[in-house]
């Protein structure tokens, strides 16, 4: 049992945990003896003994089931614990890019200044919803997982007892249905772009490769015989300009894509005319003969997109979404397309690893012959018009 008197109070009745006494100002404070021999007053005064009793109690029960932590714990600087989440891991230079740009712009101006343990659920909830009004519904998504994974971690390191980020949902991105050129669109888009990015244009709709794996390709990667082209790496433009060379996404994104036939010629003089010239040179560079940069080729797409008549929203992205759904239709299944595309998960690396080489040329056929018959009937088309 334990006591506690003094002149600055009185004692409040006996008890086997802790210690209450009635302040000169007439109320409560409640202390007990940590399991870490610290003596551990609650972190503010009560109204009636019994709410500092309750409060006891609840300490006490944290105890007994192994739920407690230091009060002190998390006594944190947030914004000093998050930059160290990142530094501490080993991310992708575009995954460190953007958690520290949504930090910056997105988690940092509310709870940069305060402290892990005071941030609390109802705080969370207010964040997002000011964010959903100020931003894109995507990056309230993606700010929210990044602040959820920090503070797990701060759970982990038992510096919080508790996740404040309770939001159901909140994660979960609902991006609208990309849209979806037509074979005569993205011819279009390849004579818009001109000579020296036409095969950029083919490669991300008929790989379908992604731009940053289109600018680590190098001469040794292109197979004109087959045709088809080796990715290899990935060279992602960071948003200082900056390219960096890395690892594909994945590991499936390493593979040989298989072309359709028609592209060959397209190959082929793009080497002839437009690849830097040295034996392992890349294949993409600008006039100058310098590795393309995205601000560049990015006015040139813009302007071919105008040209085209495709939505403003039509981004070259979209081209890969393309190649997804043209594959499709000419006969290929969800896991040839995961294939080509160079998308898996560890699960999803079970289910494609079945569609072969083989299967890989018999895509690349049905895409030729797809193209070639829209191109026809457009030619037709024409013809008919012109009589």
């Amino acid at each position: 049992m334990s006591l506690e008197l003094g002149s600055s109070g009185s004692s409040v009745g006996e008890r086997r945990f802790g210690r209450v006494r009635k302040l000169p100002s007439g109320r409560y404070q409640a202390r007990y003896l940590g399991p870490d021999g610290i003596d551990r007053p609650a972190p503010h005064t009560f109204e009636t003994a019994r709410d500092a009793d309750d409060w006891l109690a609840e300490q006490q029960t944290a105890l007994r089931r192994g739920d407690w932590t230091d009060p002190d714990a998390g006594a944190i600087n947030f914004a000093k614990y998050a930059t160290q989440w990142v530094d501490e891991r080993d991310l992708a230079a575009t995954t460190d890019e953007l958690y520290r740009r949504l930090l910056r712009l997105h988690i940092l101006p509310t709870f940069g200044g305060v402290d892990l343990d005071e941030i609390t659920p109802p705080a969370v909830r207010a964040w997002r919803a000011e964010r959903r009004k100020a931003t894109g519904a995507t990056t309230v998504a993606k700010a929210y997982r990044l602040l959820k994974a920090i503070l797990q971690t701060a759970v982990d390191d038992e510096a919080i007892r508790r996740n404040p980020c309770r939001i159901k949902g909140a994660g979960k991105e609902s991006a609208p249905e990309r849209p979806v050129a037509t074979v005569a669109q993205v011819d279009a888009l390849a004579d818009a772009m001109g000579p020296r990015w036409r095969l950029m244009v083919y490669l991300a709709a008929y790989g379908p490769a992604r731009p940053e794996e289109q600018a680590a390709m190098r001469r040794p990667d292109v197979d004109i015989d087959t045709p088809g082209i080796w990715v290899r790496k990935a060279e992602p433009e960071l948003t200082t300009g900056r390219r960096v060379q890395g690892d594909t996404k994945s590991e499936a994104g390493r593979r040989f894509m298989v072309l359709p036939a028609f592209m060959a010629t397209d190959l082929r003089r793009h080497l002839d005319w437009y690849a830097e010239k040295a034996p392992d040179g890349l294949l993409f560079v600008g006039e100058k003969g310098k590795p393309f940069r995205r601000s560049t080729f990015g006015r040139k797409w813009r302007k071919a997109r105008t040209a085209v008549g495709l939505p403003d929203d039509f981004r070259f992205y979209d081209l890969r979404h393309t190649g997804h759904t043209l594959a499709t239709r000419s006969g290929a299944t969800l896991k040839d397309t995961m294939v080509r595309a160079g998308q898996s998960t560890e699960k999803a690396a079970l289910i494609y690893q079945h569609s072969d080489h083989d299967r890989q040329r018999e895509v690349a056929a049905g895409l030729d012959r797809l193209v070639q018959t829209e191109r026809e009937k457009a030619s037709g088309t024409q013809r008919a018009r012109g009589q």
